[in-house]
């Protein structure tokens, strides 16, 4: 066998252009005040690890670097946002100290730190929403809030780079003594095609919502290769028997760094999509899961990829199968009708570490959200997840060599590979 069976107020913030100035890149914000986030405690939830920015150990001394870790509204992860003219300081509220940069440096690399408050520009930052998050750049270097390397492990630490759509430089925030809570999905930008850009549906931002209805349908002979795609809305189908055979060839292959988006995929519908390396999958729709809804492929550990809203319907086995390495993120999205929602592969030819986050999923007569192989380190990180009856979050099994059968070998959450907490799971 080749592969185991997988009304809050709108914000509206908008990081419009950068002017040179004495000290580096200044960002300005075209949107009137009354579209900004309000001031207020909240934690900054990382978009590519699902891990909290924290001032390490709770530490109150000047030029210690922010890390990321696993959230828990614990001192040390959260942070007051307060308007600042036309951009916000960040302070560490169990320190009273400023969120800034090192050396007060325009350069890439450099570290995020807490330092006493000057009211340098250095310590101040520029939100602009990004496909539903927010991009936090620094107002003195116009670079992003990111994390070093990419990493999605605690304890990695913050650092600044250029803005780009990496998910690590992508953030939540999420008010404090609440549940999770996400910025609005933005309306997707359509490719330089007469295809019209779609609104995306599905609800309020947790996985909810009307399924989409087909404004055409597109009979495909073949596998699209594809960089950046806008179906339209269309329906696409053709490719496969319809059902769960292997190796039936993907309806779409997405290049590394690509994006498919505002597509509803039909039966027969092969093996789905199929990501070569990082990408994204944005409001797509799956009627009728054929061999799997899509295929994580990619080699790299600091490859991410994101499903941002969407849902698949009718998948007797897996939804989304992860062979390759690297980080799926799975957000504002539902399923119904699942043997899994998710599966890090147990018996790929290469064994990878793979993690994979889950954030606004609602699950429907689905049993398992996410298998995962603790033997090689996966993890499987989850919040704001709406289970309608009842469903197994989270399966450990033991990976094997191809040719094997992996074991499984627990479930449930352990805060090391099956993070999440009785909170971050409703049942209805």
């Amino acid at each position: 066998m080749r592969k185991n069976q997988p009304s809050g107020r709108r914000l509206a913030v908008v990081l419009a252009a950068g002017a040179l100035a004495a000290g580096g890149l200044v960002a300005v914000l075209d949107s009137p005040a009354s579209a900004a986030p309000s001031n207020g405690a909240y934690q900054l939830v990382n978009a590519g690890s699902g891990l909290c920015a924290a001032v390490p150990g709770a530490a109150t001394g000047d030029g210690v670097q922010l890390t990321q870790t696993t959230c828990a509204q614990t001192p040390g992860q959260i942070f007051t946002l307060t308007a600042t003219g036309s951009a916000y300081r960040l302070t560490a509220q169990h320190s009273g100290k400023c969120t800034g940069i090192r050396d007060a440096s325009t350069s890439a690399g450099k570290a995020v730190q807490q330092e006493t408050c000057t009211g340098a520009t250095s310590q101040t930052w520029h939100l602009t929403t990004n496909a539903g998050t927010y991009r936090i750049a620094n107002t003195n270097s116009g670079k992003c809030l990111n994390v070093k390397d990419n990493a999605t492990t605690t304890g990695a630490p913050l650092q600044q780079n250029s803005c780009d759509s990496a998910t690590t430089k992508q953030w939540t925030l999420r008010p404090t003594g609440s549940e999770p809570t996400t910025t609005p999905t933005s309306t997707p930008t359509a490719t330089p095609t007469a295809t019209p850009t779609i609104t995306p549906t599905g609800g309020g931002g947790d996985g909810s919502g009307a399924w989409p209805t087909a404004t055409g349908s597109v009979k495909l002979s073949s596998t699209q290769r594809v960089t950046t795609f806008d179906g339209g809305m269309k329906s696409y189908y053709g490719i496969g028997d319809g059902g769960q055979s292997e190796s039936q060839d993907p309806m779409f292959e997405v290049a590394n760094g690509g994006t498919i988006q505002n597509v509803i995929i039909d039966a027969p519908a092969g093996d789905g999509i199929h990501c070569l390396g990082s990408c994204t999958i944005r409001n797509v729709w799956w009627n009728d899961v054929g061999e799997d809804a899509a295929t994580f492929l990619s080699s790299s550990s600091s490859a991410t990829y994101l499903v941002d809203g969407g849902g698949a319907k009718s998948a007797s086995d897996k939804v989304f199968q992860h062979n390759g390495a690297g980080t799926v993120t799975i957000r504002n999205f539902q399923v119904h009708n699942a043997g899994k929602l998710y599966r890090a592969c147990g018996n790929c030819s290469t064994s990878y570490q793979r993690h994979v986050v889950m954030n606004g999923v609602t699950a429907r007569s689905t049993k398992v959200l996410a298998g995962i192989n603790t033997n090689w380190g996966d993890t499987a990180r989850f919040s704001r997840i709406t289970v309608y009856g009842s469903a197994t979050i989270c399966e450990k099994y033991k990976g094997v060599p191809k040719g094997s059968e992996p074991t499984k070998i627990g479930e449930g959450a352990d805060g090391v590979n099956c993070i999440y907490s009785s909170s971050d799971i409703t049942y209805r």
